[in-house]
């Protein structure tokens, strides 16, 4: 099947899914309590690979346990040691991998990340597995007067305020720094994504009503009617149908660029792979390969549940050729 027609696909498989699933949890459930392999990072995929750790056993055991990016403040990983500070984003899982496998803790095995962050981690010695496919748009309220058919050059001006009334007409929101969500679109917008970049361009936030950070795919951070937000198609078509918490309150997402945001379109400037990262090393180790390496592993295998959760197929699933550069 082409990839198109399985991009297309995966709206249907998502709503008929809906009719018998309920949304994965939040953390591991059941046993075993500690899995083989922990999972961190990305907002974006973690009830995916929350799905796929359930789906996936090997000799009738679950060996992948996928930990959220909100919920409590400390996640415990490992029976021994291991309470971590709960990594927040696709950097902040990245980042507590190397931690890990630096400090030889055993505590994490790899991370969640939506986008390609590989060129921040020069010398980590990591490989960036693809397995799913996901495309962005924007979010207003459903009651706002903000056009819903933008194009990339009218979304940029907003971001970098200067379309007319910037911050106040238009009130843009971003994910906190360190989401892959916020990094690929304002790449895709041809801004940098910097720590200050509220700051360089005061009409935007990144911080809610309370001055907390802005997660990834929460349309109830629509508290206004000029508010706009990034989102992942696959993460509304979840919440919307059932497979993922519901978060998308009265957001509802935009055609951009002249594609409709009930398809993953491969045509789309906003498509994007998602990705799990491991330890290079571990490429070739049984227990890494059979889940995640070459288009015949565990979570490739199981393009059902990948569907089930609004992502489409990745023609690149299980490759290994994306690796972080060696150190400067």
């Amino acid at each position: 099947m082409s990839r198109k027609r399985l991009l297309c696909a995966a709206f249907a498989a998502l709503a008929t899914a809906a009719l018998v699933a309920s949304p994965a949890q939040a953390d591991p459930t059941g046993t075993p309590t500690y899995r083989d392999i922990a999972v961190v990072g990305s907002d974006t995929t973690q009830t995916v690979m929350n799905g796929l750790a359930d789906a996936i056993t090997v000799d009738g055991v679950k060996r992948l346990g996928s930990y959220d990016a909100r919920g409590s403040e400390t996640i415990k990983t490992k029976e021994t040691g291991c309470v971590i500070t709960r990594p927040a984003s696709s950097g902040a899982g990245v980042t507590a991998l190397v931690a890990s496998q630096e400090a030889g803790d055993g505590c994490v095995q790899a991370a969640r990340t939506s986008s390609n962050n590989s060129a921040n981690y020069a010398g980590k010695n990591l490989t960036y597995v693809p397995f799913a496919v996901d495309a962005m748009t924007y979010a207003v309220r459903s009651d706002s007067t903000l056009s819903k058919k933008l194009t990339t050059a009218q979304l940029k001006s907003i971001y970098n305020c200067t379309a007319p009334g910037s911050g106040t007409n238009f009130k843009p929101l971003l994910p906190q720094f360190g989401s892959g969500s916020r990094d690929f679109f304002l790449k895709q917008l041809g801004l940098s994504n910097t720590a200050n970049f509220t700051t360089q361009f005061p009409c935007v936030s990144d911080v809610d009503v309370n001055g907390e950070p802005i997660q990834e795919h929460v349309g109830t951070y629509l508290t206004d009617t000029k508010h706009i937000l990034p989102y992942s198609i696959a993460v509304y078509l979840s919440q919307v149908y059932g497979t993922a918490p519901a978060a998308q309150g009265k957001a509802v997402l935009a055609t951009f660029n002249g594609i409709a945001p009930s398809q993953l379109n491969t045509a789309s400037t906003f498509k994007r792979d998602v990705y799990n990262v491991i330890p290079s090393a571990k490429v070739t180790d049984p227990q890494y390969a059979q889940i995640f390496v070459g288009s015949s592993s565990l979570i490739c295998a199981n393009q059902n549940v990948i569907k089930q959760y609004g992502f489409g197929i990745s023609e690149n699933c299980g490759s290994t050729q994306l690796v972080t550069p060696p150190a400067p």
